[in-house]
């Protein structure tokens, strides 16, 4: 059986750079970080699978691709300060902070934000900060932003997130009602000037929050 370094290397090349991600520094970190270490026990073996498993809560951790798109679309570099919506296991978190110079991480199921707090501690990812609320109202105190990924679908770009940008910072988000959503790129370009582009058709669960769903899938 092949060892999880060689199974890691084999999606990257496989799933991720064959498919259109070229970023170097993106491709090394999702080499580095053990994606098996963010899934639900009794689920390793899959870990590497191009397709999203369950963490609980009726959570999933996205296929590794949609990951890179995500991460790779928000234009992560070194020295940005990032913010992630919907931390689930706290893989994509984990992947940004070997890019970035701090990542903020938002999860409002506290069993899965403390759990993901616990993985990433254990691998000493010590540049991310990771806290239980709800991720539309974004994190003020931290803003603002050079990317923002939301890894959840609103019906909406919520108005706080936008707000939490820099100016030349990048949003990526799914939005849309059901199933396909859009993925959407935003790019702050002035103080009240937005340019917006789709990325393509994803499929994410709700984005629950007082900018997103209600817990029971109305506005």
């Amino acid at each position: 059986m092949l060892d999880a370094a060689t199974l890691r290397h084999r999606m990257v090349e496989n799933q991720v750079a064959r498919r259109g991600v070229r970023g170097e520094r993106l491709l090394a970190a999702m080499r580095e970080i053990p994606r098996e270490a963010f899934v639900d026990p009794g689920f390793e073996e899959f870990a590497y699978d191009d397709a999203p498993l369950p963490i609980g809560e009726a959570q999933t951790i996205s296929q590794p691709y949609i990951v890179a798109l995500m991460i790779e679309a928000a234009e992560v570099g070194a020295g940005d300060r990032v913010l992630e919506v919907g931390a689930g296991s706290g893989y994509a978190a984990a992947v940004m902070a070997r890019m970035a110079d701090r990542v903020c991480a938002i999860e409002r199921h506290a069993t899965l934000g403390e759990a993901a707090k616990e993985r990433l501690q254990r691998l000493r990812l010590l540049n991310i900060e990771l806290r239980i609320g709800d991720g539309t109202r974004g994190w003020p105190e931290a803003a603002p932003f050079d990317a923002i990924v939301v890894s959840a679908g609103g019906p909406s770009v919520p108005y706080a997130l936008k707000q939490q940008l820099k100016i030349g910072g990048r949003l990526i988000m799914p939005v849309g009602r059901g199933q396909p959503q859009r993925l959407l790129k935003i790019t702050r370009e002035s103080a009240t000037a937005y340019r917006e582009e789709d990325l393509g058709a994803v499929a994410f669960v709700p984005l629950v929050g007082e900018e997103g769903w209600s817990e029971d899938g109305d506005i």
